[in-house]
């Protein structure tokens, strides 16, 4: 079954934090926190952006990093 662009990207952002931790580019409390900003600015109805948006700004991944585990994640939904 097809699933819908929210669920997928849903899915992919889930997936990001944990390949970016395996990957050792980030901590698990790096993730935390980004999440926590992406929930509070979603409640704060400010435009959406993908965990990996908001680590690359805080400088705890780096573009090339971002690349890899996207890669990866296509690799794995294949």
């Amino acid at each position: 079954m097809m699933r819908n662009k929210r669920e997928k990207i849903e899915l992919y952002e889930k997936q990001f934090g944990i390949i970016a931790i395996e990957k050792g580019f980030i901590s698990y409390e790096q993730l935390i926190d980004a999440l926590k900003l992406q929930v509070e600015e979603d409640l704060g109805y400010k435009p959406h952006r993908l965990v990996g948006e908001i680590l690359l700004e805080a400088g705890h991944i780096a573009p090339h990093q971002i690349q890899e585990v996207v890669s990866r994640i296509f690799e794995r939904s294949t």
